[in-house]
């Protein structure tokens, strides 16, 4: 197989540019929540402003998703999402009172917000539904792989200079700057200009209308995925997991990044095999994998079960993030991808903001009871799954 033709200089770039600003946004990962607390933020502040800025991110990609296809372009949207996201990382240090803080952390996730949807639809421009899980694959191996590097420049850091959180937001921005300049070298494709190029005005909820002429398939599968959305609460909780059986912080970063590098080693093959048999197939092996980890962690004790039920943790991320963004643009036309991507991710947020806010309610009471929750809810989901019945459509 001939992976040049298959891997563009388009796919390669905006790959690396994924790279280094995952490396930057990952870098401040860990110290995020210590960081806001050296300042003066409350957890209640702390959770109110992760929860606005996640918000603006989710909603904000349906919009710009929807612009992007009804202008009929990609790079500006990645141009200037990686732009925005790379300024507010210095932001951060440079002044503390709460607004600024607030408003630096919403720019950060509004660049993710107008760049993903465009992101994804060009990596879909460019290349065909039997190769979509080898591609998207391809893109979550170098994205994740920034996510393992970033917690380790930072956990080095750190150990040279204790407590010095305000100069790790300066450093983020050179990965940052590096994922902006890769940016103009990106060439994208040519497209007719079917709605008078820039002049079209869409209105910001104008994304939500596409539900309604969506073929019956997206909305089984959409329905499908934000149901598991639901059940999965953020990665916190099982990182809190860890703490709470006596690890350090040290060694909770550790597994961290050892999940990332599992996720980013084993999205390129779980790609090419996504494309083999099939990308639906792939995705619910790995929200089987999710449901292992999730029935099993509130009983593991020892460090080789965390590292074992990490390792499948990886697995189950590489066999779903990008493969369900696969999935979505081989049902959806080609001119409304960024449009079909942008509604899930929109919907996507709001439900993991109901997920992470339950998840948080029945972790403070017990663990165990938030892990059999979301555990057993995704097995409804897999059952669901399973039970639609879709014509033979080999990219499925």
């Amino acid at each position: 197989m001939n992976y040049k033709k298959i891997i563009t200089r388009t796919i390669l770039l905006v790959s690396f540019v994924s790279f280094f600003n995952d490396i930057a946004s990952e870098m401040l990962y860990p110290i995020m929540p210590v960081y806001l607390k050296s300042i003066g933020f409350s957890f209640v502040m702390i959770g109110i402003l992760e929860g606005l800025a996640e918000l603006t991110a989710g909603l904000s990609k349906g919009y710009f998703g929807n612009l992007s296809d009804k202008r009929g372009k990609r790079l500006p949207f990645v141009q200037i999402g990686y732009m925005l996201s790379a300024v507010s990382k210095p932001m951060m240090a440079i002044f503390t009172f709460p607004f600024w803080i607030f408003s630096a952390r919403t720019l950060d996730k509004l660049g993710k917000g107008v760049r993903t949807s465009a992101r994804d639809a060009m990596l879909s421009d460019e290349t065909t539904a039997e190769h979509k899980g080898k591609v998207f694959g391809f893109h979550r191996a170098f994205d994740t792989l920034g996510a393992s590097i970033g917690p380790f420049i930072a956990l080095v850091f750190l150990y040279f200079y204790p407590e010095q959180y305000k100069w790790m937001f300066f450093i983020a921005f050179a990965p940052g700057l590096c994922s902006i300049l890769l940016t103009f070298f990106i060439k994208e494709k040519k497209k007719e200009q079917v709605n008078n190029g820039n002049k079209v005005k869409v209105s910001f909820f104008d994304y939500l209308k596409y539900w309604y002429k969506a073929p019956k398939i997206y909305k089984q599968i959409i329905i499908g995925l934000l149901a598991f959305t639901f059940f999965n609460s953020s990665d916190a909780f099982l990182l809190l997991a860890l703490k709470s059986n006596g690890m350090s912080d040290t060694m909770m970063i550790g597994v961290y990044i050892f999940y990332n590098l599992v996720y980013a080693l084993a999205a390129l093959p779980v790609g090419i095999l996504a494309d083999k048999i099939g990308l639906r197939k792939t995705m619910i092996i790995g929200f089987i994998l999710f449901a292992a980890v999730y029935l099993s962690m509130g009983f593991a004790a020892a460090l080789w079960q965390f590292g074992l039920i990490f390792f499948f943790y990886g697995l189950y991320a590489a066999a779903t993030e990008g493969i369900s963004k696969a999935l979505i643009s081989n049902i959806s036309a080609k001119e409304e991808t960024a449009t079909a991507i942008g509604f899930y991710t929109s919907f996507a947020s709001i439900f993991a903001f109901l997920a992470s806010s339950i998840g948080g309610f029945l972790f403070f009471h017990s663990p165990k009871i938030m892990f059999l929750f979301s555990g057993t809810g995704v097995v409804l989901v897999v059952i669901y799954f399973l039970m639609l019945k879709f014509k033979k459509v080999k990219s499925l």
